[in-house]
């Protein structure tokens, strides 16, 4: 089964790019484009891709917000969504991660890792362009909210602190099985436990969390 994606941007060229761009691969199909986030909203319930891809700055509802009402707190089924913006804002990439979103990425971060985006959040993964440093995200993880972190409904296990650890360093289930030596299922049954005592609804929730708490 093909990834379905919706792309949401106010500018034409922009959309047509990206869309040539993943419809080149055979495993990603776009099924819809949207000129602002009001109609991205609108087209991502009606449609229900696997992935959306948001611009940032859009006239009216701007992506961040149609992340909010498509995948932030409080929305039960929240749909997997990568930020792709010209601006590489600090503000920009902690609100995005915040709210939901699932990938950052800048418009000139090239086609090979917009397409690995897209792919590794239909795989529940997030992926931030490697010029979109954790430091930063570190840094505004750590000041931008006095609001103490929630602590874990149950006591982590040791190995369940290191993939942890390994999720907020950026690495997939598949990296993460390498660097722990430990099988690719037993990853993800790590994260979902993770996930659960955390309260955390996906990966990028999971590596705000070791920031907030300077595990990383």
């Amino acid at each position: 089964m093909a990834i379905r994606v919706l792309i949401a941007d106010d500018q034409e060229l922009v959309r047509t790019g990206l869309s040539l761009i993943l419809q080149a691969q055979a495993d990603i199909e776009v099924v819809g484009e949207a000129v602002d986030g009001a109609e991205a909203i609108i087209k991502a319930r009606q449609l229900k891709p696997d992935v959306c891809l948001f611009d940032i700055r859009m006239p009216g509802v701007d992506g961040l917000e149609a992340t909010r009402q498509l995948a932030g707190p409080g929305v039960a089924e929240p749909m997997a969504i990568v930020i792709i913006t010209t601006f590489d804002l600090d503000e920009y990439v902690h609100t995005a991660l915040k709210v939901g979103a699932r990938g950052f990425l800048l418009k000139d971060a090239g086609s090979e890792l917009l397409v690995q985006a897209i792919r590794a959040a239909a795989e529940g993964d997030a992926l931030i362009a490697p010029n979109i440093t954790v430091r930063l995200l570190e840094t505004f993880a750590r000041s931008s909210d006095t609001t103490p972190p929630p602590q874990p409904r149950f006591p982590l296990t040791d190995r369940e602190e290191e993939v942890l650890v390994t999720v907020a360093g950026g690495l997939t289930n598949t990296e993460i099985a390498g660097e722990l030596h430990i099988s690719l299922s037993t990853v993800k049954a790590h994260l979902s436990s993770l996930m659960t005592k955390l309260g955390a609804r996906n990966r990028v929730e999971l590596a705000i969390f070791a920031f907030e708490t300077e595990r990383v």
